[in-house]
């Protein structure tokens, strides 16, 4: 296959998608972490594959490198990145960590839990461009958007009805064994927080979750894992946000957590983002997660997420709501190239 060839999805590797269709010039940005073998460019950082029909798309250009980043604190990770448009300019949100950087283990029981586990330094950073293809320059290389103290990733943008800017990320069930969805307010730059963190919702809040863990290890003892977060406005006022956990959350001595990943879901149906949030069962199951909903050209509302969780692929599937109840129509198998079904 030549340079100029274009891609299918099942040729792409591809963990966390994020897309943005740009109605400007009718192309869909589809972003992810850099990987060499398909970018051709050594380091840590993001890239992105382009499509006019979420079919074919072009061969990746890297938009964001940690090693270009002068006096950055972490370099590596470079997971979950998303780009959003804000005051005329456009945003990655990705996340780092550095493993030689340990954190202070918090007080017991943060949010209920009984103890955490060692950890180190991770959370999202922001960076900013004026071109949907970068390059990205990181707006405080000192240290990551969320509190430094946290060991937290996946951070997300949400705009609340008052305009206000919030980062929702998860913070690492590493550090608090439940894990939980939290946000935090952020100057109207994007460059800074604002106040204290706010708790949303905990990993266990999902009552299916308990169904799963295995007999003879104590509830409370059970790691429940949070990543992802996506938040959506329903068409009944109502705000969804999609999130990613192991369906049988037990763990390794080496911390590693075992168990089917999956694409679920919870509804504030107050529509604001304090909730309360009430947590919905999964969407899909078989290894995927970590999806994000956007709308195609034509009008069709979206979610694409990664299947299997190692060596990745882009899976596309098209959804609607039936009120607060976010729905699979069919999974788009004529673009993602894989005919299992959902």
């Amino acid at each position: 296959m030549t340079d100029t060839e274009p891609l299918r999805l099942p040729e792409m590797p591809l963990h966390d998608p994020f897309v943005v269709a740009d109605e400007e010039t009718r192309t869909y940005y589809l972003y992810t972490s850099n990987e060499p073998s398909a970018s051709g460019v050594e380091g840590v950082g993001t890239m992105v594959y382009r499509s006019r029909d979420l079919r074919e798309w072009t061969r990746p250009v890297v938009v964001f490198r940690t090693g270009e980043q002068e006096g950055l604190w972490a370099r590596d990770g470079g997971w979950a990145p998303e780009v959003h448009a804000w005051g005329g300019r456009y945003y990655l949100f990705t996340t780092l960590h550095d493993e030689s950087r340990p954190l202070p283990v918090p007080p017991a029981g943060r949010w209920g839990t009984p103890f955490q586990l060692p950890n180190h330094a991770r959370g999202t950073i922001t960076a900013v461009s004026d071109s949907l293809l970068g390059p990205f320059t990181v707006v405080d290389p000192t240290g990551p958007t969320p509190p430094a103290h946290l060991m937290t990733l996946d951070g997300t943008l949400h705009v609340d009805p008052a305009g206000q800017p919030w980062m929702v990320y998860a913070h690492e069930w590493l550090q608090t064994v439940d894990g939980t969805i939290e946000a935090v307010r952020l100057a109207p730059d994007l460059t800074a927080t604002i106040g204290d963190p706010v708790f949303l919702f905990k990993g266990s809040d999902a009552s299916w979750l308990g169904e799963q863990i295995p007999a003879g290890v104590p509830h409370q003892l059970a790691p429940y894992v949070t990543d992802g977060p996506q938040l959506h406005r329903t068409p009944d006022g109502g705000l969804l946000m999609l999130w990613s956990t192991y369906e049988k959350n037990t763990a390794g001595a080496d911390g590693t957590v075992s168990g089917g990943y999956v694409q679920t879901y919870a509804v504030s149906k107050s529509g604001a983002l304090q909730g309360p949030w009430e947590q919905r069962r999964p969407l899909v199951r078989d290894d995927s997660g970590h999806g994000m909903l956007f709308r195609a050209f034509d009008g069709r509302l979206m979610m694409i997420l990664h299947r299997p969780f190692e060596n990745a692929r882009g899976k596309l599937y098209e959804m609607r709501f039936e009120g607060d109840e976010l729905r699979v129509v069919r999974q788009c198998t004529d673009l993602d190239g894989d005919g299992t079904g959902v």
